[in-house]
């Protein structure tokens, strides 16, 4: 598969990832820049870009969001050389332009169903988002509304303009 850089394990199965697009690359530098001042600010935890996460065993299941949080007492004292395993606390997933709208929906509720408290999915076509949450409905968000998750990250805030550059 010469044209894949990525992969993740599904199931077992190796599935081929496009690399992203330069703004993607761009708005996942952001979010992960601001998320992780954040965190470090409060020493809540940790924020990883493109790592992998081991989410389901026999068959095996290796996932990587674009940006994930994992609260600090989550993080081993010598720190995780291979895969994380389990779900971080927050995923975070930009939809690129060769994702398809249902496969990123069910990757939201994959990790969610593996133990994510929130996931959220950025559209950067429509500069909207969708934060997903475990045992609450889908909450969809215009380009003047902001991304929270009060529970994982006190005081957070990150309005969508900021994301899109506006």
């Amino acid at each position: 598969m010469p044209n894949h850089e990525r992969f993740e394990l599904v199931q077992g199965e190796l599935v081929p990832m496009s690399p992203p697009g330069f703004d993607h690359g761009c708005i996942v530098s952001d979010i992960a820049a601001i998320l992780r001042q954040h965190v470090r600010a409060r020493r809540l935890g940790v924020v990883a870009v493109e790592a992998g996460f081991y989410i389901a065993h026999d068959p095996d299941t290796v996932r990587s969001p674009d940006v994930a949080f994992v609260r600090a007492e989550r993080v081993p004292a010598g720190g995780v050389r291979a895969f994380f395993d389990g779900a971080p606390d927050l995923a975070v997933e930009v939809v690129s332009p060769y994702d398809r709208p249902g496969e990123v929906m069910a990757k939201a509720r994959e990790w969610i169903e593996s133990g994510c408290s929130a996931v959220w999915v950025i559209e950067p076509e429509t500069k909207t988002a969708v934060a997903y949450a475990r045992d609450r409905q889908p909450l969809f968000l215009s380009p003047a509304d902001s991304l929270s998750c009060e529970e994982l990250l006190p005081g957070f805030r990150l309005p969508l303009a900021e994301v899109f550059g506006g």
